[in-house]
């Protein structure tokens, strides 16, 4: 059985500065500040790139003060790691299968 995969999820990934936010919140929860120091972006492109994922149920949010805390929802990733992982398996499972003409 084929599994549908999230298509707004892999273009929300796609984007190289998204994926390097991905991989930095999956080592830990950052605010905007840290992810500036650790990316060079500036904050509002940061803080759009930090919605998309959010809207995308890649990251949660924490407020702590006057900062808002960003951490990856590793749910969210293992779905979509489960999704791929069956497309996988079909594939492999379709090696050497061809429809006639």
């Amino acid at each position: 059985m084929v599994m549908s995969v999230d298509s707004d999820v892999l273009k929300v990934l796609a984007d190289p500065l998204r994926m390097q936010i991905v991989r930095l919140l999956a080592r830990e929860a950052l605010c905007t500040t840290h992810l500036v120091a650790e990316t060079g972006a500036r904050q509002t492109n940061l803080s759009n790139h930090l919605k998309t994922l959010k809207d995308a149920g890649l990251v949660d949010t924490e407020p702590c003060g006057r900062f808002t805390y960003y951490s990856l929802k590793p749910e969210a990733l293992e779905v979509l790691a489960g999704e791929l992982a069956g497309l996988a398996a079909t594939a492999r499972e379709a090696a050497g299968r061809k429809r006639a003409c």
